[in-house]
């Protein structure tokens, strides 16, 4: 299956996800309009021709001659334009999104949402530690995972177009979860590492540490620059899960912790035999 590059594709939030999709899908031959907040970022785009025309405020005209609308803007803001601008929307719609957090998301927009036109929910988990449409690269999808969330509200159509849109885009593995299977899943390998780097770098405060550290800490902390308004929202989004699995990692941490104040060499090792084991599965073969 292949989207049809005619699609009229509208981008809302054109910063680095919402700038490297619009990359990605115009190099393949779609008709990329935005709708950001800066005209300097639709300036920026429009002459290094990452969109075909973008505008600052939405309209009904902009917005009424899209048929795929994605959604790149925090979680609150996504449903409160929804709920704001839903009346502009073509009927048979289909609207999709970056958010990184679901459940808190999906639900309350396919329950205020319009009943002709669809929200499927998709999660690209990608990302660099640099902001705006004027870092956006279509290479960060490259290796990547990228997850689709539909609910019983969903057409088999719209969920294998969104399915394809992450395929088209280069990502390396297109999944499919619940919005709650993904979040629980998003609270560990995402949020809880987020959570693991803003603790480490507040840790110690020492005068030119960066002068003395090595690849490890800087590997471990890499992602410890951290846009705090989006992170804060989306750790608030899903705050029972991810209390869930900042608790296990202490209850591991504790652990270690306890091998090493009793001496207890063999149960350090089997644990780091554990870590050894599991980290393999993620190297490129």
């Amino acid at each position: 299956m292949m989207l049809d590059t005619s699609k009229n594709i509208l981008i809302v939030g054109l910063g680095l996800i919402g700038g490297s999709y619009a990359k990605a899908l115009r190099k393949l031959g779609f008709k990329i309009s935005a709708i950001t907040l800066k005209q300097e970022d639709i300036d920026y785009a429009v002459q290094n021709g990452i969109i075909d025309e973008g505008f600052t405020e939405p309209s009904e005209e902009v917005i009424g001659k899209a048929e795929l609308i994605i959604f790149a803007l925090y979680p609150k803001i996504f449903m409160e334009w929804i709920e704001k601008y839903q009346k502009f929307f073509k009927p048979g719609t289909v609207l999709t999104d970056v958010t990184g957090v679901k459940s808190s998301v999906v639900y309350e927009i396919q329950d205020m949402l319009r009943p002709d036109v669809e929200f499927i929910a998709a999660h690209p988990m990608a990302g660099k530690e640099v902001y705006g449409v004027q870092n956006s690269d279509p290479k960060i999808f490259h290796g990547a995972n990228y997850i689709v969330t539909p609910t019983e509200k969903n057409s088999e159509s719209a969920i294998a177009d969104c399915l394809e849109l992450g395929r088209l885009m280069g990502f390396e593995r297109v999944s499919v979860l619940t919005p709650e299977k993904h979040d629980e899943m998003i609270g560990f390998v995402s949020q809880l590492t987020h959570c693991i780097a803003v603790s480490l770098m507040n840790c110690y405060d020492g005068e030119k540490l960066q002068d003395y550290t090595g690849d490890s800490f800087r590997d471990l902390t890499r992602i410890a620059r951290i846009n705090d308004e989006m992170w804060s929202e989306l750790f608030l989004l899903n705050k029972d899960t991810l209390l869930e699995q900042m608790d296990k990692f202490l209850s591991e941490f504790g652990k270690l912790r306890n091998t090493l104040e009793n001496g207890d060499r063999e149960t350090m090792r089997e644990m780091m035999r554990v870590s050894t084991a599991r980290r393999a599965l993620f190297d490129k073969k």
